[in-house]
């Protein structure tokens, strides 16, 4: 008899946990975190080269720290990648140091993805998306909600970046699921986009391999992205790809062609590349570029208002690498005009050794810059000291 009551309490017990685990609403108790959260080990701060004027400093210390996020009251949320945490930065006491770390999320697939909107965090697995409700108020016990579950299960490509656009909806992009090739599904290889509900999903435009970052421009509101291009070409093609979308439907040439006049020895010859939107401009072949913001700081000297900071993650299997940098893009009215180094110095050129790989840009109300690295876990902060 005791043997059947501890069968039937097991069963129970597992139907319990196994509905909690399913429920689109539950509570997590986030862990908070003191000590230690600033410090320098292991990074090789001396060796950032930025333009005179400009200083860098150490804002917190996350572990494979991805996407940024701001919340109105001045909590940094940030993604990761090769883990499965969500972490929550707190300053204090206004000395751009962070004073709390708290673990928000964790069990998540490649949470990397990290968008804020009306008080509530939503969050982007590979194939979910989780809305964490009043976020800021919550951060010791946050409340999470499903609110979309649908997108490819695939890991190759599959970690995303989020953010909102001026028409209030979210954008998700949906990388190619392969180096290179031609998908059934036309979610592949395209970013989409959704109401805050996770209802209407939408393509919004296709052609593009792997971006891990967006952004709008803050004059005419146009949609601007980074593009990772294909591999195994050989050490300097295909570029890597800035690009600007004006429109629903627009075509911007994967698997096709690539930088806007490469065309793709598999598949270019399906389809020509006059018909696609070309780049705004070609980035460095290889370079990943990732984040990117377009400048809004009133402390940066003048000459760098509008222009549009990228993070470049770095080749992988390049001969000698490339990127590991933030590069300043010029453009104007979608024509690169320039393609400059902003700060270099993650890699050692000599060594071909990295200790570092910036990942997201954020530029915030006091005019200062947040740059995200994955490889050391760090949070920086540029100013301009003049």
């Amino acid at each position: 008899m005791n043997k059947l009551l501890f069968f039937i309490f097991s069963l129970l017990l597992s139907a319990c946990s196994t509905q909690n685990k399913n429920n689109e609403n539950s509570v997590i108790i986030s862990n908070k975190e003191t000590e230690n959260l600033v410090n320098t080990d292991g990074l090789e701060m001396n060796r950032l080269q930025l333009p005179a004027g400009f200083a860098i400093d150490v804002y917190a210390r996350v572990d494979n720290a991805r996407s940024m996020a701001m919340g109105d009251n001045g909590t940094l949320f940030i993604g990761n990648r090769k883990g499965d945490k969500v972490y929550a930065l707190k300053d204090l006491d206004g000395d751009f140091k962070a004073d709390e770390r708290y673990i928000i999320a964790e069990g998540l697939r490649m949470p990397n993805g990290v968008a804020f909107k009306d008080g509530n965090l939503f969050v982007a697995e590979v194939s979910k998306l989780w809305k964490f409700i009043e976020i800021e108020a919550n951060l010791e016990a946050p409340v999470k909600e499903m609110i979309y579950d649908d997108y490819p299960s695939d890991g190759h490509h599959g970690w995303k970046y989020i953010a909102f656009g001026p028409d209030g909806k979210l954008y998700v992009p949906v990388g190619a699921p392969c180096n290179i090739c031609e998908s059934k599904n036309d979610v592949y290889a395209s970013i989409t986009r959704m109401n805050t509900d996770g209802s209407d999903r939408e393509v919004y435009v296709s052609g593009v391999r792997n971006t891990v970052g967006f952004t709008w421009h803050p004059e005419n509101k146009h949609l601007y992205f980074t593009d990772n291009g294909r591999d195994m070409l050989g050490n300097d093609i295909p570029p890597c790809e800035f690009n600007r979308a004006t429109e629903k439907g627009q075509h911007f040439g994967y698997p096709y062609c690539h930088g806007g006049t490469l065309s793709d020895p598999e598949f270019g010859y399906k389809r020509d590349c006059e018909e696609f939107v070309k780049p705004v401009q070609n980035l460095g072949p290889h370079v990943a570029p990732l984040g990117v913001k377009f400048c809004t700081s009133k402390s940066f000297p003048s000459e760098y208002n509008r222009l549009a900071f990228i993070a470049e993650h770095g080749s992988w299997n390049r001969d000698d690498k490339i990127g590991y940098r933030i590069t300043t893009v010029k453009e104007s009215d979608g024509i690169g005009a320039s393609y400059d180094v902003f700060i270099s110095g993650w890699l050692n050129e000599e060594t071909q050794k990295s200790w570092g790989r910036p990942v997201d840009v954020l530029f915030l109300e006091d005019g200062s810059m947040f740059i995200s690295d994955d490889q050391s876990g760090t949070i920086y902060r540029v100013t301009y000291t003049g």
